[in-house]
């Protein structure tokens, strides 16, 4: 009897153990499964904000366009913070030309957009493609001594369930070391307004 007792008392503990085991394994992989979701789910706002526009800045006017892009999906597309919008804001700032920057004073420009953000998602839009010229679309020209460069992008929304299409025409200015920066846009009809009213005034 004393052995069966042993016994009994060894299987016994080795059956804790091994329930143990299979609970503290599923815990971590529960854990884990959490962690990669949620890492998932900032995953887009964490890339865009990692890079360095100090050190790696957008080399050409297209890839500017295409990274303000991707802070305008993180605007509108997440669910940022509050710090995540200010940081998003800060990098934006970072691609605006010197002229642009001064009639966006940094505080001023980061509210404006959160009320912005928030009026778009009470409104319950969505940005949901984004179609970017090619780098031979690209306009470039001189003007008053500085070097100009037009690009055209085309943006998909949704609005309760409705789509809609809007043209944006960017214009880049190269500034004083040699970095492109945006300086302005405009909505290809009003893009298209201002050119026919140049031609009616050459006429």
């Amino acid at each position: 009897m004393k052995k069966n007792n042993t016994s009994m008392t060894k299987i016994t503990i080795f059956l804790i153990f091994l329930i143990v085991l299979v609970v503290g394994y599923y815990s971590y992989l529960s854990g884990k499964n959490r962690t990669e979701q949620q890492e998932a789910v900032m995953s887009e706002v964490d890339t865009v904000l990692s890079r360095d526009l100090n050190n790696n800045y957008p080399a050409t006017p297209k890839e500017v366009i295409k990274y303000y892009n991707d802070l305008i999906k993180c605007f509108y597309n997440e669910d940022c913070t509050v710090e995540e919008i200010q940081e998003l804001g800060r990098k934006s700032l970072q691609l605006f030309d010197e002229e642009l920057r001064e009639n966006n004073e940094e505080d001023t420009y980061l509210i404006r957009l959160q009320g912005e953000i928030k009026n778009y998602k009470d409104s319950k839009r969505k940005i949901t493609s984004v179609s970017l010229a090619n780098s031979t679309n690209v306009d470039y020209y001189t003007a008053d001594g500085y070097s100009f460069a037009r690009i055209s992008c085309g943006y998909g929304i949704t609005e309760n369930g409705k789509k809609s299409s809007t043209m944006l025409v960017y214009l880049l200015r190269k500034d004083e070391n040699r970095k492109w920066r945006i300086y302005g846009w405009e909505t290809a009809d009003q893009v298209n307004e201002h050119l026919e009213q140049s031609e009616n005034n050459e006429k």
